[in-house]
């Protein structure tokens, strides 16, 4: 016997005991692995539901085009819809996002548009404001708008929900989820108390994010709303998914721990996933300690974690971003302090100068790189070598802004991360890192910024 296509695939995930990771608590820790859905998250549960109620509503018709704000997995799950049934994908995507998912997008068909994380929901700029007009403008475009289409939440009320009810024979006494567009959580949550009222359902929120004080105060604090480096789970917005009456506790858990724990479950568990599920296991220990051996906690893994190669799972961002101990006592803080300065300040050009400004800057002050900023905003880094290449080429480029040339995508590393870690960051391509400090501001590190550090402690 054969499936027609992948998406008669989707659901039925299995339910995984975690053994390791749980040692020290009295209660069944169960997992829900997602990454066995074909487009390896929980989003295809609701892609899949989606896209079948708006061909039903007349929403969605043939040659249409599908466009979405997304953190990477619902859009893989229309993508992968869209693939089998033969519409056009247009998806918005913080830049936040992890390389991979924008990668993995993209060999699905998708047209993939980056747009910036720090901006409010409400600004012409953000994912959700950048997806909603696209849909205004290409005729017929559908905008599932998974935030607020209840069909999200009725995919897992209908599936996931009965699911869980169903492996573990009703004896579920808890259930752990994370909140994004709370879909998810609030459709199976739904579907558990209805099936026993005491069931506890508790959510997973992110520092920076709304959820937790919403819950308990019923207000939002604009204070606590700050970006954060978790995908998937966090908002800066009220979705139209969330009952907030369905949820009896909400979680928050930090970068880092959400980070470490994804590390430990792939480990221990052999459980390769993502970020969020990460965030998701570490909450629900939380709450695991707090309970008996008669209990039975169940927490959702919604993706897997060849989505976060370049982020959890590389040791030299996550030095770089303090969530693992250094291997030197050297750090980037240690050479911008012994830094020799050409320049009164950091010496930086706008993305709209024309390229001969850079060249008077490059020779005023013997530099070789110049960070592209406006508005506090990193744009870009223009390096001598790839100005050289220009204007060998095209003498005239001298008049054309800085934006065509720059590299787009600088690293960007934190004072405290190791010299050793920055050292295999810099490369030919990539001479220059910049490096975030407090208060918005920005310094640049380079190789002969490091030599000279190592000579002179080595006096």
């Amino acid at each position: 016997m054969w499936h027609k296509n992948l998406l008669s695939l989707i659901g039925k995930t299995p339910l995984v005991q975690l053994n390791a990771v749980t040692r020290g608590v009295a209660p069944t820790v169960l997992a829900k692995v997602e990454y066995f859905n074909p487009g390896h998250s929980v989003k295809d549960r609701i892609a899949l539901k989606m896209v079948e109620e708006a061909e039903k509503a007349g929403l969605l018709r043939p040659g249409g085009t599908i466009i979405e704000a997304t953190s990477g997995n619902t859009g893989m799950g229309l993508a992968l819809v869209a693939a089998i049934k033969g519409y056009r994908c247009i998806f918005t995507v913080p830049d936040k996002q992890s390389r991979e998912k924008i990668d993995a997008l993209r060999a699905l068909g998708a047209e993939v548009i980056v747009t910036p994380t720090n901006v409010p929901p409400d600004d012409p700029r953000s994912y959700y404001s950048v997806a909603k007009r696209l849909a205004q403008e290409i005729p017929g475009a559908f905008y599932p708008n998974q935030y607020d289409n209840l069909h999200n939440r009725q995919a897992h009320y209908e599936t996931t929900g009965p699911e869980i009810w169903e492996q573990t024979e009703g004896r579920v006494t808890h259930f752990v989820a994370g909140m994004g567009t709370t879909g998810t959580i609030c459709g199976i949550a739904q579907y558990l108390k209805e099936q026993n009222p005491s069931i506890q359902v508790i959510g997973v929120d992110t520092y920076g994010s709304l959820f937790q004080k919403l819950h308990e105060t019923g207000q939002i604090d604009p204070k606590e709303i700050y970006p954060y480096l978790t995908e998937g789970i966090g908002e800066d917005i009220v979705p139209g998914n969330l009952d907030l009456s369905l949820i009896d506790r909400v979680i928050k858990v930090s970068d880092r721990n959400g980070a470490l724990m994804a590390r430990k479950l792939a480990r221990y568990e052999g459980l390769f996933v993502g970020w969020s599920s990460g965030s998701a296991v570490w909450a629900a220990l939380e709450v695991a300690r707090e309970l008996s051996p008669r209990e039975v906690v169940v927490v959702l893994l919604p993706d897997h974690g060849t989505r976060y190669l370049n982020k959890v799972y590389n040791d030299a961002w996550m030095r770089s971003q303090g969530f693992l101990e250094p291997t030197s006592e050297l750090t980037v803080s240690d050479v911008l302090r012994m830094k020799v300065r050409k320049t009164p300040g950091l010496a930086t050009i706008s993305p709209n100068d024309p390229l001969r400004y850079a060249v008077d800057l490059m020779q005023r002050y013997e530099i070789s790189q110049l960070p592209v900023l406006e508005g506090g905003k990193v744009h870009g880094l223009l390096t001598e070598s790839r100005l050289l290449e220009v204007l060998m080429d095209d003498p005239h480029a001298k008049d054309h802004p800085v934006r065509q040339y720059m590299v787009e995508s600088p690293a960007i590393v934190l004072p405290t991360t190791p010299v050793d870690i920055v050292s295999k960051m810099l490369s030919r391509e990539m001479p220059a890192l910049l490096v975030q400090l407090d208060h918005g501001e920005w310094d640049i590190i380079t190789r002969s910024d490091i030599l000279h550090t190592l000579l002179e402690v080595q006096k």
